[in-house]
């Protein structure tokens, strides 16, 4: 029989605290916040030539090859709502908000313009030097990850992005000048964003834009282990230059649930939640799982794999395993397209069980519970939650405020979930992240107006407005979250 607890004792329950020094926190992208595209020698990124509107997704795919702004689009990132400039006012309202830590990611381009020299650009070394110190100034640990979907054009030109073995050597080149550089200033990395987003979005994931005839999945999954293999030799770079660095990997999170009990579901769903964990099983168990060779073996598939690679994914497997969550997914063996509902870049089928954002999104809180105890069955490696959110249309009154009461019960029910997971099904979790803790452009869209931030940045989709930084009800509703470790939650 399930124990079932009284009101009383669930009203005692919520007063729990989460684990001590858990971080809470925010979570942005360089490239979704930071603007300043041309300044200070920063060079040109994938990033940078997404446009908004009906060419986006062809770009992002690698279906069409924009490799530099054309004429009669729109870059949303170019400026964004200009992080690099106020990043002083941002960081005084996160640490107003008790962040404990933030998120943030490098401009791969800032580092190196290029992408290939052999010497950094200093004023970009200097800019995140100047972030780390301004959130140690408040006590906020920065969260750094290495490459959220940056790739300098000059390596995609050139190089053809993650698809040439030698963008091993320039990853290591910028691994190596960044935990030098901030050694003491960071101690939490992350290498790779959403690595598993290369098998779906690969010009964003590593910078491939296909060339006419050839075989899709080969480049993709010849990226897939040069990132990898990256990803491996950081993590040994980073143990080497201080032996306090944590390093982790991430992945786009989300249980699939079968549609029904039919066996061909079932084995439909499995099969989904293996392409989620594919990469994430080389980064945390140090070797290939069988299912993906086997994979390889009937498509046809020959990844260039040195015993090297094989001995450094052995060896250097990561520290813990941090992850976006927004949704679940279901999956079913036939597929009709009117089934089929939007999510973080995974269409899915809709589960009649659950609500929707505006964005088509599905709202899953047990989701959530659900996915961090796979992932920590899965693994046993300390989990990491650094992007969770809702995007929605938010609407300033008549005196400017906004009223996200809709936000507040998204981030609620799903804090409460992992309360459950740690509390009630010993899940061990470092921290938490929301996605957007300011609103910046939306990386799936390109739209400013899919807002998640607790504050509201005065920016529309067409870049029009005068950025002033206002705080949202969910501003302070954060704040008594994180002042009270987890116990207000009304």
């Amino acid at each position: 029989m399930v124990y079932e607890r009284s009101k009383e004792e669930e009203e005692l329950y919520m007063q729990k605290e989460f684990p001590k020094d858990f971080l809470w926190g925010g979570a942005t992208a360089a490239n979704q916040c930071e603007g300043a595209f041309d300044v200070d020698g920063r060079g040109l990124a994938n990033v940078d030539v997404l446009p908004i509107g009906k060419d986006r997704w062809s770009v992002v795919s690698g279906e069409r090859k924009m490799f530099q702004f054309e004429e009669g689009y729109f870059y949303p990132a170019k400026d964004s709502v200009d992080f690099y400039h106020r990043y002083k006012e941002d960081i005084a309202l996160f640490a107003e908000m008790g962040f404990k830590t933030f998120r943030l990611s490098i401009g791969w381009s800032r580092i190196f313009p290029k992408g290939d020299e052999l010497e950094p650009n200093e004023k970009g070394l200097q800019f995140y030097e100047n972030v780390f110190k301004e959130c140690r100034k408040y006590g906020i640990e920065p969260l750094v990850t290495i490459t959220h979907f940056d790739c300098p054009m000059h390596l995609i030109e050139t190089y053809g992005g993650w698809r040439n073995r030698k963008m091993l050597v320039f990853y290591e080149r910028l691994c190596r000048v960044l935990f030098t550089r901030y050694k003491g200033l960071v101690k939490y990395w992350i290498t790779f964003n959403e690595i598993n987003m290369i098998l779906h979005a690969p010009f964003i994931g590593a910078g491939i834009a296909f060339n006419e005839g050839e075989n899709k999945e080969q480049v993709k999954y010849q990226a897939v282990h040069h990132e990898l293999v990256s990803s491996a030799i950081a993590t040994k770079i980073a143990h080497e230059v201080d032996s306090e660095n944590k390093v982790g990997c991430m992945l786009a999170a989300g249980q699939y649930y079968p549609k029904t009990c039919n066996p061909k579901d079932v084995w439909e769903s499995m099969k989904k939640d293996r392409e989620t964990y594919a990469l994430i099983d080389v980064q945390a168990r140090g070797e290939y799982p069988q299912y993906v060779l086997k994979q390889w073996e009937r498509d046809g598939i020959v990844i260039d794999m040195t015993e090297e690679d094989i001995a450094l994914l052995k060896q250097y497997t990561v520290d813990f395993i941090s992850f976006s969550y927004y949704a679940s997914r279901v999956a079913a063996h036939q597929v009709d397209d009117k089934e089929l509902t939007a999510g973080n870049i995974f269409k899915s089928v809709k589960n009649p069980y659950l609500d929707a954002s505006e964005w088509g999104w599905q709202i899953d809180p047990l989701g959530f519970r659900i996915t961090l105890n796979t992932l920590w069955d899965r693994y046993q490696k300390p989990l990491f939650v650094v992007e969770n959110g809702l995007g929605a249309v938010d609407t300033p009154d008549e005196r400017g405020n906004i009223h996200d009461d809709y936000r507040i019960a998204y981030l609620k029910d799903h804090i409460k979930a992992m309360k459950d997971a740690i509390h009630k099904d010993g899940v061990e979790v470092i921290g938490y992240t929301t996605w957007g803790c300011i609103d910046f452009v939306s990386a799936s869209t390109g739209e400013m107006k899919k807002r998640y931030g607790f504050i509201y940045v005065d920016r529309d989709n067409n870049g029009q407005g005068t950025l002033k930084r206002t705080k949202k009800k969910s501003f302070d509703w954060y704040a008594q979250v994180i002042a009270s470790n987890g116990r207000f939650l009304e």
